[in-house]
């Protein structure tokens, strides 16, 4: 704001002393009126160009230039026409400029509107798909686990968060609903929080798509266009995602995958090996290594039993079951 303002004074005051050297006072303010409009059309062109992404600028300039270039050659080609030179309908001079402003212009609306049909070379000297560049979605910053899963240290470098997904969470903050309300400034908190861990790095990609709708397909475009990942746990991106050929990181799938092997109500034989440390517990392991206590087990050890999973303890230390024998559980659930 600042420096907008800085913008304005500047131009504003050099338009009326370029305006002084030629008029005398009350019309020297012309040039500080040409100064403030000229500054004022620079802001608006600016606040226009931010919120277009660096794709569309960039295909523009081309557009802009292969136009220009276009408009050289065939005015170029225009002199050795004969007779053209000195015709007194149109000006020679009028028609090489109407003809670069016209494909100069073409040029430019092109170049920006179909930007997003054109794949950029990467700069990164990687070819194919780009493994750290992980696309986080909106489900994604809500459900709270990956920001787990980051302070673990499991996840490390830069996450990548865009405008739109970051306008669609400030979105949902502000809903009169008070569930989706309560969601969104849950999924801010959550991000702020993220951008806390010093093991990763959360980048807000100011990155749009105009011409697509809908915060999942500008997602999977996201996606497609710079080769990287979508960390998610909504099923519909997922398969739609997984349809176009974009690799998904699914939150729900890495829990499935760490799910505990057993589960309370589950019955095993295993083999008591040892007392335990409490009165009459004893000591089994499954074939992973995992710790079964047995209640009053003792009187097995070295003898292979049935027994039935009472709970289960995750901790970082690892996994330990609790157990007790199938004969007493039995008993204590006809009691």
């Amino acid at each position: 704001m600042v420096i907008r303002l800085l913008l304005v004074v500047a131009c504003s005051t050099v338009g009326y002393f370029i305006a002084l050297k030629y008029y005398t006072f009350p019309h020297s303010l012309l040039g500080l009126a040409a100064g403030l409009f000229l500054s004022i059309l620079v802001i608006k062109t600016e606040q226009a160009i931010r919120k277009l992404s660096l794709r569309i600028i960039f295909g523009g300039v081309i557009g802009t230039v292969i136009g220009l270039l276009i408009a050289l050659l065939f005015t170029f080609g225009l002199r050795f026409i004969p007779g053209l030179e000195g015709h007194e309908i149109i000006p020679l001079g009028y028609l090489y400029v109407f003809i670069t402003f016209i494909l100069g212009y073409l040029g430019l609306v092109l170049g920006s509107k179909k930007s997003e049909d054109f794949r950029f070379p990467r700069f990164s000297g990687s070819k194919g798909e780009n493994p750290d560049y992980r696309i986080l979605d909106t489900s994604a910053i809500i459900d709270g686990r990956m920001a787990d899963i980051c302070d673990t240290g499991f996840i490390n470098g830069t996450l990548i968060v865009p405008r739109f997904v970051l306008d669609e969470l400030q979105l949902i903050a502000d809903s009169s609903d008070h569930m989706k309300r309560s969601r969104g400034r849950r999924g801010l908190d959550i991000l702020n929080r993220m951008q806390k861990n010093d093991g990763v790095k959360i980048e807000i990609a100011d990155i749009d798509f105009p011409k697509i709708k809908g915060v999942d397909s500008k997602l999977v475009a996201l996606a497609k266009e710079r080769g990287g990942k979508i960390v998610t746990n909504d099923y519909n991106l997922n398969k739609v995602a997984e349809l176009q050929g974009i690799k998904i990181l699914n939150i729900n799938d890495l829990a499935n995958a760490l799910k505990p092997l057993v589960l309370p109500g589950e019955a095993m034989n295993v083999r008591v090996i040892k007392e335990g440390k409490e009165a009459g517990q004893g000591l089994a392991y499954l074939d992973d290594g995992t710790m079964v206590v047995v209640e009053n087990g003792i009187r097995h050890v070295g003898k292979n039993i049935d027994v039935v999973v009472t709970s289960v303890l995750q901790t970082s230390a690892g996994r330990m079951v609790f157990s007790a024998l199938k004969d007493e559980e039995k008993k204590s659930a006809s009691a």
